[in-house]
């Protein structure tokens, strides 16, 4: 079991938790409460040195820019015209640091990127990007750079009677095409930010309208309500994942990256959530030291 975890607190901790939960006792829980929820950027698939998603979108606004001057010479427009990632990758670092004002000029854009298409259309876009592109540093396939000892875990969990979510401040709309076949996460079990839909002539389209920004204190409520219980199982990576991993009430995993040769190291938006690991008894998954393997062979 979990053979891409490295024998050492961290597996024996996961291993002790699922066998507590599964076998009659005073820690027993019931199936139907094993509910399990993952963040997915950093903790399911990598996240640098940009968001996947942010390649997805800063094609598009590049796109757009191309065709309109006035776009172009505005943020975020002009850094996805230039190619300036770090602009986008500062924006969200200064989300999780408090300040939103770079993040609604990206949110006000991204907004408007991919509206007023069918639900379709748009899956079928998000398809062909996962298809034709691939990690500008890496140099592998985005379908491949999902971590194996996540993914190991989630098939883990399923074997002993948990049902498994995820609960990601990317869009709902832009993992569902990719994670039954990356984790084994059907369209139904993914939780994300989302824009709102209206009905039109049979199908339903996308609006420039943010309907949820799945991010913090939102995941809690989104949590409950699309799931209607409370996991006793999270894992996430970041600033954005503490109040999921409060809400817990049982097992909370929080990946770290610190291994620069296998992937990257880094601590910026996960501050907040380490020194919380400390505090609340959260359980601390090196990338370094507890995991055989990466990324897929």
């Amino acid at each position: 079991m979990l053979e891409l975890w490295n024998d050492g607190p961290t597996k024996s901790a996961i291993v002790d938790f699922v066998g507590r939960v599964t076998t009659p006792g005073p820690d027993h829980v019931a199936p139907q409460d094993r509910i399990a929820v993952f963040d997915n950027d950093g903790t399911l698939w990598c996240e640098k040195p940009a968001y996947i998603q942010l390649d997805f979108l800063v094609r598009r606004l590049a796109a757009q820019a191309a065709t309109d001057p006035e776009l172009a010479a505005r943020q975020p427009y002009t850094a996805a015209a230039t190619g300036d990632l770090e602009w986008f990758g500062a924006a969200v670092t200064k989300h999780y640091d408090g300040d939103d004002d770079d993040l609604k000029l990206l949110g006000a854009a991204v907004l408007s990127a991919h509206s007023g298409i069918t639900v379709d259309e748009h899956a079928a876009r998000v398809a062909a990007f996962f298809a034709e592109n691939r990690h500008p540093t890496l140099n592998r396939p985005y379908t491949s750079c999902g971590y194996v000892p996540m993914v190991e875990l989630l098939h883990y969990l399923e074997s002993n009677g948990f049902t498994c979510y995820i609960v990601s401040g990317g869009g709902r709309d832009f993992m569902r095409p990719v994670t039954a076949d990356m984790y084994g996460i059907p369209p139904e079990r993914v939780i994300g930010s989302s824009v709102a839909l209206q009905y039109q002539n049979g199908e339903l389209l996308t609006t420039d309208q943010l309907e949820f920004l799945d991010d913090g204190p939102i995941k809690p409520v989104r949590i409950w309500g699309r799931i209607g219980r409370r996991p006793i199982f999270a894992a996430g990576n970041s600033n954005g994942d503490i109040e999921m991993l409060q809400y817990t009430k049982g097992f909370q995993l929080l990946v770290q990256h610190d291994d620069a040769d296998r992937e990257f190291a880094y601590a910026a938006g996960a501050e907040r959530a380490l020194d919380l690991a400390n505090t609340e008894g959260w359980t601390v998954a090196s990338m370094q030291n507890d995991w055989a393997e990466v990324f897929p062979r």
